[in-house]
């Protein structure tokens, strides 16, 4: 028997001591394999941890463990996976190694505000979250030598509670450290490492705490420290804080404090990937240690921006961070002259030429400071262009130097368990590596050999688990003496699961314009309760804190799910989250998507959602410009109406289309009770959808496209840089001997 990390987590067997390792690695939650360890233990308790394997050995009783290190059967498994584990940790023959064979390896730090991981480590709002996270599970599968950095929010972004009129309210939950996958990082005194922001004045401290993304180390920094004033110590605590100068102290933490402690830690890298403009002033720090070395700070800039790249999300001018330049002044005015540089030179670093008297513009500061940015469309990199040409003065025709590389989403962690079984019985026996070569279009042809009725009564089961999900959490919370008993409607107990069903979930912003499907009432009651072909609406989402207009279209939305007009036909799940993200994209039939264009970036989502067979009824904007083929889903989009006559057009094409192509396709059946037309539809968008929307696609386009330039723009770096002090030797929180992570930087 050994102990646990920590106390209360009680004692587990020497045979299976393995399953910690496991536990604090994420790579288990891209692997089915992995998490049927821990299901295997005991499945009540899997389902009660919420699939927290770290949680399920905390509270698991001894006499399950001690069982299953006695069981052969189970031992056979857990040795196969741990071979598994192990043999990926070395870091051998990856696609990167083999790729860049005889190149010296270039590190790449990438800075994030979020990172949507899993939902045992709640530090992700939406989708810059699940891109970032990810990211990190792709370059990790590939063997990409990266570091990531974020922050630690000890009351994670914010759980939703909807009142019984329907208004959202805001709750916290404090973060159980000791039940998140995250492993305290100590300096080489085995103290906790903590590391002071540079040249800020009054000093913050943070602590810092690792994650393990499969080989990649994610580094987040926490300000709860007793080292800090008590103001201070708030700064980390939640994500997207609204206040302006709490939000500056954030990314002044995150980007100049995620830069030194990546020094401390003495993690060696040369290039930088920010992911949005929050994490900017982290280039600052870079060009500022230049400086310290003799350096002049236009020299120090250009190499910083040579190996610099800027990934931009947001076309919406009010989602880029802008500070007051009073606060700026508060904060930096001893980093100044630490650059070499005056007032005026750093504020033109963020100022927006067209509206100079704004304040600091942090997309600016991250444009300007870098040599290689991307939209993350190819929408939106032209909406992006448009944004920002004004930082780039020159005749119309010059090109503005933003590309746009589209986003993917990691396919081992968004492809259903069950359907993973299905693609792997039919195109296994011809590409038995499918999953490692899974952005090749040309594998995904095989997605035709499945026959019709095996996808259509997979699908149905995962239909019935979403709307069972539904029904439980209603069991709880009717268990928990909430109200949600009083209106079962509300939450979906009514939901039928042999009729279409339509998901809808999304960050409640109106650019989403989640109230659409209910510009015409008298038409929606039409559909929604046709007594031959009826269809049902499944609504999810959040409005962020400060978004009370959100909060009002969320509230009208829930209030529709009350009428009883609708038959009971309209739900809406409360408190949106990456597992209830997972059943929705497994289970529903459609995945309605209607921003108001060009305002989605991207909408990860719906690619998720296409991968297992979902179809898409999406407006022609993001992703689903390149994605749509005319067979693999459908289309809309009235570009010539605005306004008010914008809306009316969008939701009639959508009314129309229901009425006219989705519902008579699904509810057309054969004798064999499969609608074949649909499923040939299914299986149009699995084949076109899945390879091209993979983030294995997207991180080797990033690699072909700025990993080049990077190496090249390090090398001339490192041929002029003097050798660094030695930075600390980190030691980390007492368990297994640590024998990856930090080779990999």
């Amino acid at each position: 028997m050994r102990d646990l990390p920590h106390d209360h987590f009680g004692r587990i067997p020497e045979r299976i001591s393995g399953l910690v390792d496991l536990a604090y690695n994420l790579w288990w939650s891209w692997n089915p394999e992995a998490r049927i360890l821990f299901k295997q233990l005991n499945q009540q308790a899997w389902k009660a941890s919420v699939h927290n394997p770290l949680r399920m050995l905390r509270d698991i009783p001894a006499e399950f463990l001690e069982r299953a290190a006695g069981d052969p059967v189970y031992l056979r498994r857990y040795d196969t996976v741990m071979r598994r584990f192990r043999k990926y940790m070395s870091a051998a023959g990856t696609w990167f190694s083999e790729e860049y064979a005889g190149r010296p390896p270039l590190t790449v730090a990438y800075f994030s505000a979020e990172y949507g991981l899993h939902h045992s480590l709640p530090i992700y709002a939406g989708g810059l979250g699940f891109l970032a996270g990810d990211h990190l599970k792709e370059a990790s599968d590939l063997g990409l030598p990266m570091v990531a950095v974020g922050l630690l929010y000890s009351q994670g972004y914010l759980h939703q509670r909807i009142n019984p009129d329907g208004w959202q309210e805001d709750t916290t939950q404090p973060l159980d450290h000791a039940t998140a996958p995250i492993t305290r990082v100590r300096d080489a005194t085995g103290e906790d490492l903590v590391v002071r922001v540079p040249h800020i004045d009054p000093p913050i401290y943070v602590a810092v705490w690792k994650v393990q993304v499969g080989r990649i180390p994610l580094y987040l920094l926490d300000t709860d420290t007793p080292c800090n004033d008590p103001e201070n110590r708030g700064i980390s605590s939640r994500l997207y804080i609204g206040d302006r100068e709490q939000r500056l102290r954030q990314e002044i933490v995150l980007g100049i404090g995620g830069r030194k402690v990546l020094h401390a830690l003495g993690v060696e890298y040369a290039a930088v990937h920010l992911n949005e403009g929050h994490p900017a002033f982290a280039l600052l720090e870079r060009i500022r240690e230049r400086v310290e070395r003799g350096m002049e700070f236009e020299e120090a800039l250009a190499e910083v921006q040579a190996t610099s790249v800027f990934t931009t999300h947001t076309p919406v001018p009010a989602g880029h961070d802008v500070f007051p330049v009073d606060l700026i002044d508060r904060y930096f005015r001893t980093y100044y002259p630490a650059l070499g540089i005056d007032r005026l030179r750093f504020l033109q670093l963020g100022v927006h030429p067209e509206n100079p008297s704004s304040g600091f513009n942090m997309t600016a500061l991250a444009l300007r400071a870098s040599a290689h940015h991307n939209g993350v469309s190819r929408a939106n990199g032209a909406v992006a262009c448009d944004m920002w040409k004004c930082l780039w003065p020159g005749p119309p025709e010059a090109k503005v130097p933003i590309d746009y590389v589209t986003n993917g989403v990691h396919v081992p962690t968004w492809l259903n368990p069950r359907m993973k079984e299905l693609y792997d019985r039919h195109i296994g026996p011809t590409s038995p590596d499918w999953l490692a070569d899974h952005d090749n279009p040309v594998v995904w042809e095989l997605i035709d050999e499945i026959p019709d009725s095996e996808l259509w009564q997979l699908h149905l089961w995962l239909k019935a688990k979403l709307l069972n999900r539904i029904r439980e959490r209603e069991r709880v919370k009717w268990a928990t003496h909430r109200s949600g008993a009083l209106n079962p409607a509300a939450e979906g107990a009514f939901l039928n699961p042999s009729v279409l069903t339509i998901g809808f979930a999304r960050r409640f912003s109106t650019y989403k314009r989640a109230h659409l499907i209910f510009e015409d009432l008298d038409r929606l009651k039409r559909i929604l309760n046709n007594p031959w072909y009826p269809v049902q609406i499944l609504f999810a989402g959040k409005a962020h804190p400060a978004d009370n207009e959100g909060k009002q279209v969320l509230r009208e939305i829930y209030r529709y799910t009350r009428r009883p007009e609708f038959g009971g036909r309209i739900a809406f799940i409360e408190d949106y989250n990456e597992e209830v993200a997972r059943y929705l994209v497994h289970g529903v039939d459609v995945w309605l998507n209607n921003p108001l264009p060009p305002m989605e970036a991207s909408g990860t989502s719906g690619m998720k959602a296409s991968l297992n067979g979902v179809l898409n009824l999406s407006i022609l904007d993001g992703w689903w410009i390149e994605g749509y083929n005319g067979r693999n889903g459908w289309a809309f989009g009235n570009e010539a109406a605005d306004g008010e006559k914008r809306n009316a057009a969008d939701a009639a094409a959508i009314y129309d289309i229901l009425e006219k192509e989705v519902v008579p396709l699904y509810y057309n059946r054969s004798i064999d009770d499969v609608p074949h037309g649909w499923v040939k539809m299914m299986k149009e968008a699995i084949k076109t959808n899945g390879p091209r929307f993979s983030s294995r696609r997207m991180v080797k386009e990033y690699v072909a496209r700025y990993y080049p330039s990077l190496l090249k723009g390090a090398g001339m770096e490192a041929a002029r840089a003097p050798a660094t002090a030695k930075p600390l030797t980190p030691a980390w929180r007492p368990r297994r001997e640590e024998k990856t992570g930090e080779g990999s930087t």
